[in-house]
C-alpha cells in the first residue's frame, strides 16, 4: 500500500487545516439560515455510515485495517456496499462537509477536495489493485455495478 497515515488522521489532518484557511482570507466567510442544523446533519450521517460499514465488516469477520486489504478473508457487498464500494471513506468526506458548512468559509472546501483525491490516489486505488488480485471477477462485476464513491 502507498498510503503510511491511516485514512482517520488524514481527515483530522484535514479538519486542521480547514480550521486554520479561514484566516487566510476572511472576506470569504458565509452564513445562512438553518447553517447549525445543516454542518450537524452530515457529521451525523457521515458517523452513521462509517459505523454501520465497520459493522458489516465485523458481521463478515473480515479486516478494516486499510494497510492490509490483502488480509480481507471475504468481499462485502451487501448493505451500504450496495450503493458505494467506499462508504468508510464517504462518511469521512461526510463528516468534513459538515466541518466546512460549520466553519461557514469557502476555503474550507479545498481540503475537502484534497482529502477525496488523495484517499482515491493513495488508499482506494491501491486498495482495488489488491482485491482484483484477490477476488477476481467477482470484485470485477462488484466495481462494474457499485461506483467507487457514490
Amino acid at each position: 500500500m502507498k498510503l503510511v497515515i491511516p485514512p482517520p488522521v488524514l481527515a483530522l489532518i484535514a479538519a486542521a487545516m480547514m480550521w486554520g484557511l479561514p484566516k487566510i482570507a476572511p472576506s470569504l466567510g458565509f452564513v445562512f439560515p438553518g447553517q447549525i442544523l445543516l454542518a450537524a446533519v452530515f457529521p451525523v450521517a457521515g458517523l452513521a455510515i462509517m459505523l454501520i460499514a465497520v459493522l458489516a465488516f465485523s458481521r463478515a469477520d473480515t479486516t478494516i485495517n486499510p494497510h492490509h486489504p490483502d488480509k480481507a478473508n471475504k468481499l462485502v457487498i451487501s448493505g451500504l456496499y450496495r450503493v458505494t464500494r467506499n462508504p468508510m471513506y464517504l462518511g469521512m468526506a461526510l463528516v468534513l462537509i459538515g466541518w466546512t458548512i460549520w466553519l461557514g468559509h469557502l476555503l474550507a472546501v479545498i481540503p475537502v477536495i484534497g482529502f477525496i483525491w488523495f484517499i482515491t490516489r493513495f488508499q482506494i486505488k491501491p486498495e482495488e489493485v489488491v482485491l482484483k488480485q484477490k477476488f477476481g471477477a467477482e470484485f470485477e462485476a462488484y466495481m462494474g455495478r457499485v461506483r467507487r464513491w457514490i
